[in-house]
């Protein structure tokens, strides 16, 4: 073969190359964009789950992941620009703005339903039937690290029996939201407990103990309640409440324990990937349906009225963040 003949072929192949990389690159894109990633909140998980479950049987090629981290975790990622929404059991603190405001990380911020957290005690356990505030800073607050280890140095009526704790992580949006609650201070909380980021964990571990005393997820008692006793906890009112049955929760009746769910979504996810945009707006139409059924509280009418009109017009910030524990939703919408 003559040169001039090899040299041809040269340039032939290196153009098929070059033809194939651009198509693969192409592809690559074309695929990223049709992506969607969800972490977050262990308290939530399951909304997502099931709102992406049920997009895919409506979109076959829809590429949807949800994961779960934790608050914290998931918001890390999504401020480092990792993934498309991150689910969040609080709102978004001070100091994670900063961090996505560093990255150009503008956020949509979403309520999608309302929980409220469960107080849970052994099914042994027949004298914790109602906590006041005050009790519970007794037993949660960072100050009782090491020194409240039984009941009676809670209340003098209860047995001199020792007390044995198990909760959400020091890192998860619910640790924060029952600190700030009965403390003031978001992770005003003791560190000698149980932690998990598994909230099934917490449920065994309370379960099986009969000093034990914990708190998890409304949906998390809802599933287990046969094994374990709810505590009520007292209202600013001073009436007993409980989160179940969930009008408590609805009407604030559970106070302050009642908490909104959020998913923060990209702006710029929103803005280059249509896939995105399309699954939220799903999101929103849809997800009722199926909030009650996984064992979390619906929106108000007025609430989801608001929510989609804030995702219409594209509003970033949070309005959350001077919410205090047990203020209707829709006064933050």
């Amino acid at each position: 073969m003559s040169f001039r003949n090899r040299f041809k072929g040269s340039i032939f192949l290196t153009s098929l190359t070059l033809l194939a990389s651009s198509t693969t690159a192409c592809n690559s894109a074309q695929e990223l964009k049709s992506q969607v990633s969800i972490d977050g909140a262990a308290v939530g998980f399951s909304v997502s789950l099931a709102v992406a479950e049920e997009y895919g049987k409506i979109k076959p090629n829809a590429k949807v992941s949800v994961a779960s981290s934790g608050t914290g975790g998931g918001i890390s990622k999504f401020c480092a620009g990792d993934i498309d929404i991150v689910g969040a059991s609080r709102t978004i603190k001070d100091e994670e703005i900063k961090k996505c405001n560093k990255n150009k990380i503008e956020f949509v911020e979403l309520p999608i339903a309302l929980d409220g957290i469960a107080m849970i005690a052994n099914r042994q356990n027949n004298f914790a039937k109602c906590l006041t505030i005050k009790e519970l800073r007794t037993i949660w607050s960072a100050k009782s690290d090491g020194k409240i280890l039984t009941w009676d140095q809670v209340n003098p009526k209860f047995p001199k029996q020792k007390l044995k704790l198990y909760a959400p992580a020091s890192d998860t949006g619910t640790f924060d939201y029952l600190t700030q609650s009965v403390t003031g201070k978001a992770k005003d909380g003791r560190t000698d407990y149980t932690p998990s980021h598994n909230q099934n964990l917490l449920v065994q571990g309370v379960s099986g103990d009969a000093s034990a005393l914990g708190y998890v997820g409304i949906s998390y008692y809802i599933q287990n309640q046969d094994k374990l006793n709810l505590v009520a906890v007292e209202s600013p009112t001073g009436k007993c409440e409980k989160p179940v049955p969930i009008d408590n929760v609805i009407k604030n009746i559970y106070a302050p324990l009642s908490r909104p769910l959020f998913i923060y979504v990209s702006k710029k996810s929103l803005d280059n990937k249509p896939a995105v945009k399309e699954f939220v707006e799903f999101y929103l139409d849809n997800s009722w349906k199926w909030v009650d059924s996984v064992g979390y509280v619906a929106l108000p009418d007025e609430a989801y009225v608001k929510v989609k009109r804030k995702f219409a017009t594209g509003e970033t910030g949070t309005k959350f963040k001077k919410a205090k524990p047990g203020e209707p939703i829709t006064n933050f919408i």
